[in-house]
């Protein structure tokens, strides 16, 4: 997964606005993993009163309250994902191995995830060649495909099946979530209110987003 500098509280009010605007019915169950000190779904909690059982997972060594220690990826490949509702990737960077993760094993219910370009703009491989690049074109121009890395991203969810997705962008931060096998029709509009046309991403504001671009 490509890093940036780790900050548990950028943009905080946005990740529980999208969290708590976009939770499925009845009870709730997170697998939370990259959960730091949980601050994200105390907060969601606190701000809906209703019911939220979480399974945090972290590597941290900071960490004093009850968390499965280790990496992620290797709890997802063989827990029952079928026990939660909704997983959480608040990554520090692009979290395309616990995306495919969740592809891979067909994965349904709803997802948030934290999408931050490195400083240099670098993206994966894996999410290139997904969509259609080979490594010699990624090796001649690795900065032209940094520069367009939110709109590689969203060609490679929908190539996996994403129909839709909300999110809060602030420049190189996009926070996003989206059902996993849901069959709605991708679209675009302000506030979660439906669009009927694709739009260009609008800085800091809450969209729907239309199909690969």
């Amino acid at each position: 997964m490509a890093q940036t500098k780790k900050t548990d509280n950028d943009f905080i009010r946005d990740k529980m606005d999208l969290r708590v605007a976009h939770l499925p019915d009845g009870d709730i169950t997170v697998l939370d993993c990259f959960s730091g000190k949980g601050m994200i779904w105390r907060g969601v909690q606190k701000i809906t009163g209703r019911k939220i059982s979480t399974l945090p997972i972290d590597i941290r060594n900071d960490l004093t309250s009850f968390h499965l220690d280790g990496h992620n990826q290797q709890f997802m490949m063989t827990m029952d994902l079928s026990r939660f509702n909704v997983i959480d990737l608040d990554a520090y960077g692009v979290p395309h191995e616990q995306l495919q993760i969740l592809f891979d094993r067909k994965y349904s219910g709803t997802v948030f995830v934290t999408f931050i370009q490195s400083f240099y703009g670098k993206m994966p491989l894996a999410i290139l060649r997904g969509v259609g690049f080979i490594d010699e074109m990624i090796e001649k121009s690795p900065t032209l495909f940094g520069r367009r890395g939110w709109d590689y991203f969203r060609q490679w969810l929908a190539a996996n099946g994403v129909t839709r997705i909300h999110h809060r962008s602030h420049h190189r931060k996009h926070y996003l979530c989206f059902m996993l096998h849901d069959t709605a029709v991708e679209t675009r509009a302000p506030a979660d209110q439906p669009a009927t046309l694709p739009a260009r991403r609008r800085r800091g504001r809450e969209v729907l987003i239309a199909g690969p671009v």
